[in-house]
């Protein structure tokens, strides 16, 4: 085996988040195994003094392993890779930063690759995400919109990437106030309100300091919440930039999508509706609306037959997507779910259904093999 020093990955891990590879002694016994939990960030410098060793092959991107895993195993494949990205968001630090927000990104856009349904899928289904990772997590959700939208919108592949880092880092400065805002009962003091609009300008210049340097990515965060009637903010410009408005429309969709503490997630078939409506000639909006569907896969829907399931996959047409169904015309839980077509009259869908509504209990694995 080839190994490196720990030392030299240290941006890949952080005291408090589960380990992505195994650690060895410096005479390559195993010491601590892949998902254990360095406990203090005395502990992890520890490992670092002590020659800790790390295997090369680890290290190495997981193209071979995204492209070729069942459907079923993609779901666990997600996870991961939101915590890797955790653990690069919460440490901006220079020298280190570029190359651990490129590590944690490549994974993430080869899922959207794989398989861009359950992309959306990530987006929709938040319950399990505790509130204390909506930063992040929002952070992701709005990458993933921001990646599709620009994909369908002919973006080169430079833009598109840079379009996807940008989406990741617009909130870097506040990240644990995303939290705290997600979870407290009553609305931002004005305390909380004043870092709120002080955040593009602040995540710009955090990233700056980590060592980013491209202009068009740091001005995207920078006025990724200006509008175009002046009414946006931290400046009141008029003009932001396509990557800024991509961003800001994103940023929107995602949000009203994701649960609080003081109110449940918006349905997303509305809040397709009023993302266009509200201003229904830009060509991000009608790239949204046409990318995601009435019925994104994540919504959970009624159908004619009395069924109660979950989107898992666009349809031929935007009203007409694939569903797991998981109970039945009664409403008691399906064993397995089972797939429909709502191109079928019995199948069709009747509206969405609230997540408080669903009886049946969701398996992220379970539903994504119904497509397999």
């Amino acid at each position: 085996m080839h190994h490196t020093p720990l030392s030299q990955v240290r941006h890949r891990v952080a005291a408090g988040h589960p380990l992505p590879f195994n650690v060895y002694r410096p005479d390559t016994t195993l010491l601590l195994a892949r998902g254990q939990v360095v406990q203090s960030t005395a502990q992890m410098e520890s490992l670092f003094e002590r020659g800790t060793l790390v295997d090369m092959r680890e290290l190495r991107p997981p193209t071979d392993a995204i492209s070729q895993a069942p459907r079923a195993e993609l779901p666990a494949m997600w996870r991961a890779a939101m915590d890797h990205l955790e653990v690069a968001l919460r440490r901006p630090e220079p020298v280190t930063f570029t190359t651990a927000l490129d590590d944690a990104a490549q994974p993430l856009q080869q899922l959207i690759d794989r398989d861009p349904d359950l992309a959306i899928f990530q987006v929709l289904r938040q319950e399990d995400n505790a509130f204390s990772q909506y930063g992040v997590m929002h952070s992701v959700h709005t990458a993933i919109v921001t990646q599709l939208v620009a994909r369908r919108l002919g973006w080169p592949h430079e833009d598109r990437e840079r379009a996807f880092k940008a989406a990741l880092t617009m909130n870097a400065s506040i990240l644990e106030l995303q939290g705290q805002l997600a979870e407290q009962p009553f609305a931002p003091t004005d305390e909380q309100m004043q870092r709120i609009r002080a955040h593009p300008e602040a995540s710009r210049d955090l990233l700056m300091l980590a060592g980013i340097d491209d202009p068009i990515w740091l001005r995207a965060v920078a006025e990724h919440h200006e509008e175009r009637d002046g009414s946006g903010y931290p400046s009141g410009i008029c003009e932001p930039t396509e990557l800024a408005t991509l961003l800001r429309k994103a940023d929107l969709y995602t949000a009203k999508l994701s649960p609080r503490a003081t109110r449940e997630a918006q349905a997303a078939d509305r809040v397709g509706r009023e993302l266009f409506m509200r201003d229904p000639g830009h060509p991000v909006c009608a790239a949204l609306v046409k990318e995601f569907g009435v019925y994104p896969p994540g919504c959970f829907v009624t159908l004619a037959s009395g069924e109660t399931g979950v989107v898992v996959a666009r349809g031929s047409t935007v009203m007409t997507p694939l569903v797991a169904a998981m109970t039945n015309g009664y409403g008691a839980p399906l064993p397995e779910p089972v797939r429909r077509d709502t191109r079928q009259p019995l199948h069709a869908i009747l509206g969405v259904l609230p997540a408080r509504q669903m009886r049946a209990r969701l398996q992220p694995e379970k539903i994504a093999a119904v497509l397999d």
